[in-house]
């Protein structure tokens, strides 16, 4: 089998460490506001059987004191796509490293999760019901 040399944009992705304070950036707005953003390319991989997982994620904050960086959002996201993990713990995972970093007034994601066997999954967590 032939080795190949990883690309410059997997080499980013095998760097990245979303924990880098320097993907936070202040907030310096004191007003209440929604930040809404779309994800339309999440995948993952199945625990169980290899197949890949797609996603649409929906993400909405109330920034406090800090708002992602987009491209640290981009990074991290991508990060997922060779990773063997379930639909609950990515959504879990994504949500509490988020909130964990940003602690922002609120925070809301959701996971729609493309269909596999005829069966869809979609994932809500609120941080107004946790």
């Amino acid at each position: 089998m032939i080795q190949k040399e990883k690309k410059y944009g997997e080499l980013e992705i095998d760097q990245f460490d979303i924990a880098d304070q320097a993907n936070f950036w202040e907030h310096k707005h004191p007003k209440n506001y929604l930040i809404d953003i779309k994800l339309p390319e999440f995948m993952c991989r199945c625990p169980r059987s290899g197949y890949f997982d797609f996603a649409c994620i929906y993400l909405r904050y109330s920034p406090d004191k800090y708002v992602i960086e987009l491209k640290a959002l981009k990074l991290y996201i991508n990060s997922f796509a060779d990773r063997y993990i379930s639909h609950e713990d990515v959504a879990n995972e994504i949500f509490d490293i988020l909130y964990g970093h940003l602690s922002p007034k609120k925070l809301k994601i959701i996971f729609k999760f493309n269909p596999r066997g005829n069966v869809t999954t979609d994932i809500t967590i609120d941080s107004e019901h946790i």
